[in-house]
């Protein structure tokens, strides 16, 4: 099967859906077989060889000033779509309802190939963030509806991303597809938790607490700062450990200091190494993760597969599959409540890894198991594709206008052509006076020896003629100077 994956973000950025695209891509190509091409915006320097699968990048703007580290797709590259339209894709699948989504729709028109998209993230809180509340927000999020709307199959990560999807007045059919996590499942040795730790201050007997992801204020961290406050003003002991970067890990520091809990609070910074994260999820005695945001929460998952289990928000999409002290904990949005299940659990170490265990056998998923369920149903859909069978969605204004762009797309390429056509043209004239000035010169190379011959030949006889002639003058002079050397004497003779 033909797969074209398309989002807006990829290495060099490296965000949740980014991971997803990079999943699914290393799973159909390596362990399923199927050839794989994925679309996204390009960055400045940089590369995007190395991968078990083609990327095209295609051109973008720079607006990273609006949206802190990402730049803008061109939904109407044409070169990049033309080749994605020449890889003949059985299936289109988009990660983003932006310039990805539009892209598809586009290809969609050149190839007939379905297009699904995956809902991943509350994009109407991404949005807020960009431009604000109001009417552009609200237009934005319309737009953004109307393109989701367009594609043939709508999958969600979480029924309450569902949920979400339909607040915002999406309402055609939804399907949950489970994220993986690329954990395998299993706590790491002993040996290598000391490792990846040594240096931090770990008392044995002190809970560890732990959050790793983005250090931005909508993952609920200011909560779990006030619920550590809390927690020291009652002379409950602890370590919390936060590891990653991001726009708010200096205020978050600052609250910190500001709270008088520096000795017990720990910002590693940012840690990219896979292995070097499954020993802080192995070394810690929960995860706390008070995101309302987050859609599926690969990272509770993450946790799940080192035994840690995750302390969540009753109600919200994270806390999807958790029954409360069997598999997780559930708590209101409130620091006072999280501190009180912190405290009830501060001396409870078996109680916290039993339930680490439960997480771990009931809500651990691998990407192999989420990558290989999406392949399935990539096989339903063309099936259905084959046989007619596959709901079409009412056609809306927007359609036509993406219809006019790809006949603009067509005539690009005719455009395209005529450069190569010229060269081409230039190439055969170039040739065929190549093969003339070929045959003239071996022409002149075997007419070479006759005419240097008939060159000396005739050479020698002037040179003959010209020696004869030499003499020939040098007597005649002998005899003219002769009779006037004689002629001048009679008449000196005379004069006398």
């Amino acid at each position: 099967m033909n797969i074209c994956l398309l989002n807006d973000s990829f290495p060099p950025v490296i965000d949740g859906v980014a991971n997803v695209v990079m999943n699914y891509g290393r799973i159909f190509t390596n362990d399923i077989g199927a050839k794989v091409v994925v679309g996204t915006p390009r960055y400045p320097d940089a590369s995007y060889e190395g991968y078990p699968y083609e990327v095209i990048p295609y051109s973008s703007l720079d607006t990273t000033d609006l949206v802190a580290g990402y730049r803008t797709g061109n939904p109407l590259a044409m070169r990049e779509i033309m080749k994605m339209a020449e890889f003949g894709p059985d299936i289109i699948h988009t990660h983003c309802p932006a310039a990805s989504t539009i892209m598809a729709r586009i290809l969609q028109n050149e190839t007939g190939a379905p297009i699904i998209f995956t809902y991943h993230t509350k994009f109407d809180v991404d949005i807020a963030r960009a431009v604000g509340e109001g009417f552009l927000k609200n237009e934005t999020v319309k737009a953004m509806v109307k393109n989701i709307s367009a594609c043939d199959e709508v999958w969600v990560v979480s029924e309450g991303a569902g949920d979400n999807l339909r607040s915002l007045g999406y309402e055609g059919e939804l399907r949950v597809m489970n994220n993986g996590v690329d954990f395998p499942k299993g706590r790491v040795s002993e040996d290598k938790v000391k490792e990846v730790t040594s240096g931090y201050d770990l008392p044995e007997e002190l809970p560890v607490f732990l959050f790793v992801g983005r250090m931005m204020k909508y993952k609920g961290l200011p909560l779990i700062i006030d619920a550590l406050k809390i927690l020291s003003e009652k002379n409950v002991n602890y370590r919390m450990v936060f590891v990653g970067g991001g726009a708010d890990l200096e205020e978050m520091q600052a609250k910190v200091t500001e709270y008088g809990i520096t000795d017990k609070v720990i910002f590693t910074g940012p840690i990219h190494d896979r292995e070097m994260l499954r020993a802080w999820n192995t070394r810690a005695d929960l995860f706390l993760f008070p995101s309302v945001y987050d859609t599926n929460g690969i990272v509770v998952r993450e946790a799940a597969a080192c035994g840690l289990a995750s302390v969540l928000i009753k109600d919200s999409c994270a806390a999807e599959g958790i029954t409360h002290a069997r598999n997780g904990y559930l708590i209101e949005e409130t620091a006072e409540s999280m501190a009180a299940l912190l405290e009830e659990l501060s001396d409870k170490h078996d109680t916290m890894r039993d339930a680490g265990q439960h997480a771990m056998d009931e809500i651990y998923i691998s990407w192999e198991d989420a990558v290989h369920a999406a392949y399935e149903r990539y096989g339903v859909i063309r099936d259905m594709v084959a046989d007619g069978t596959l709901p079409r969605r009412k056609k809306q204004s927007s359609d036509y206008i993406l219809e006019s762009a790809s006949m603009i797309v067509k005539g690009t390429e005719h455009i395209f052509d005529i450069p190569r056509n010229i060269y081409g043209g230039m190439k055969e004239n170039f040739d065929d006076f190549k093969e003339d000035f070929k045959e003239n010169l071996e022409e002149f190379k075997e007419n070479l020896p006759e005419g240097v011959k008939e060159f000396s030949e005739n050479a020698k006889e002037l040179g003959e003629s010209a020696k004869k002639g030499v003499k020939q003058g040098i007597k005649y002079a002998e005899k003219s100077v002769r009779e006037g050397f004689d002629l001048s004497i009679n008449g000196m003779k005379l004069d006398e």
